[in-house]
């Protein structure tokens, strides 16, 4: 690996690089997996790039270590400067965006030292998006098919089906005293705004169905999962318990995560196999 110099171009004006991300938001977005890693104090951002793709990051807010796991990239800097990146690579570099193009499948990692475990605080954080590019998320949810109406007269239905009241139901779900955040590993999940309701949990990377998603709980606490998920009256996963009685949020079917940088499908449940699975316990 090389020394800690960063050896990127130097970063092509902010209005280039916008105009280059609004005619790019307009071709057909590649799978750009993320993962969020959490150990003692530190956060790595993961993601996967691959090859044959044109690539526009995201502001990133502060200088950090960044480590080029596999994979060939050239990044373009201003006055047309090109500079070629072969893995493995370790440096730190400055705030701001990259543009590059990928000759090779490559996993980088952005890595930063923080006790925050709530991957859409660190994005709110850590990286600023253009206007573009939040522009083009609003239109994406705009094209969204998906009748969450039906969720939403299903959930009722489940209520009376269980004789609960909403405003109860919500009341046990926002308390904090049986919640914690995700064991420290690896996750490829966020909580995000939903459409269905309030906040919603995301992929940020592809599942298969029978992958284990996250856990939701550990030791009888509520990680974000068993907090956020959302009901569905056509779920896309389920929860399964484990001969420790922890509960883990499992695939229904395939379930598609980053595309390029727009986040994945919600995440949902019925709630009903939920109440059955607890009543089993």
């Amino acid at each position: 690996m090389n020394d800690l110099a960063c050896p990127l171009p130097t970063e092509i004006s902010a209005e280039k690089v916008e105009k280059l991300e609004e005619r790019m938001l307009k071709e057909e977005q590649v799978d750009c997996p993320v993962t969020h890693k959490f150990g003692p104090g530190i956060y790595i951002r993961e993601v996967f790039l691959p090859a044959g793709s044109y690539v526009v990051g995201h502001h990133h807010n502060y200088e950090h270590m960044n480590v080029m796991l596999t994979g060939r990239i050239k990044f373009f800097g201003s006055d047309n400067e090109w500079t070629e990146l072969e893995a493995p690579q370790t440096f730190v570099s400055p705030a701001g965006r990259k543009v590059a193009f990928v000759f090779e499948d490559t996993i980088w990692q952005n890595i930063y030292s923080t006790d925050e475990k709530d991957p859409d605080k660190l994005e709110e954080e850590l990286l600023t998006t253009s206007m573009t590019f939040q522009e083009a998320q609003k239109y994406n949810n705009l094209q969204l098919t998906y009748d969450h109406v039906e969720d939403f007269e299903d959930y009722y239905a489940f209520l009376k089906e269980f004789g609960l009241e909403h405003e109860k139901l919500k009341e046990i779900s926002e308390d904090e005293t049986d919640q914690v955040a995700f064991p420290y590993g690896d996750y490829q999940v966020q909580v995000k705004d939903s459409k269905i309701e309030g906040k919603g949990f995301f992929a940020t990377a592809n599942f298969k169905e029978g992958d284990v998603i996250a856990p939701a709980i550990v030791e009888q606490m509520r990680t974000p999962a068993a907090r956020w998920i959302n009901h569905s009256k056509t779920p896309n996963a389920y929860f399964v318990v484990d001969e420790q009685n922890n509960v883990f949020a499992v695939a229904a079917r395939n379930i598609s995560g980053y595309r390029g940088g727009i986040i994945g499908e919600e995440i949902t449940v019925d709630y009903r196999q939920a109440m059955r699975l607890s009543a089993e316990d």
